[in-house]
């Protein structure tokens, strides 16, 4: 399975969401080609009423922990409710990577 599809897995046990996307980013960055080390989440679920943005990145920092030990490198995490995302109904796009030699 890869690592896309363990944190997939693993946020939709964890938060049941409403919607979820994990895009694999890496390809923009300075790393082997194939890697899975850079990615976005996009994550809407109601486990996050009355939570600030730090909280929910925290439970999800924690559900993901092992995959941050072993290798993902950057999270890019885009956390709401539902009505937060009927609202805004979009992720920002990702800035372009501005380390390594890309």
């Amino acid at each position: 399975m890869s690592v896309q599809q363990v944190i997939e897995k693993k946020l939709t046990r964890a938060f049941l969401p409403e919607y979820l996307q994990v895009l694999n980013e890496s390809h923009r960055h300075s790393v082997p080609a194939n890697s899975e080390t850079h990615f976005k989440v996009t994550l809407v679920s109601n486990q996050f009423l009355n939570q600030r943005p730090v909280a929910r990145h925290q439970s999800v920092f924690r559900v993901l922990a092992d995959e941050l030990k072993a290798g993902v490198h950057a999270l890019a995490l885009h956390t709401f409710t539902i009505d937060e995302w009927a609202e805004k109904g979009n992720a920002p796009d990702s800035p372009p990577c501005r380390g390594g030699s890309k």
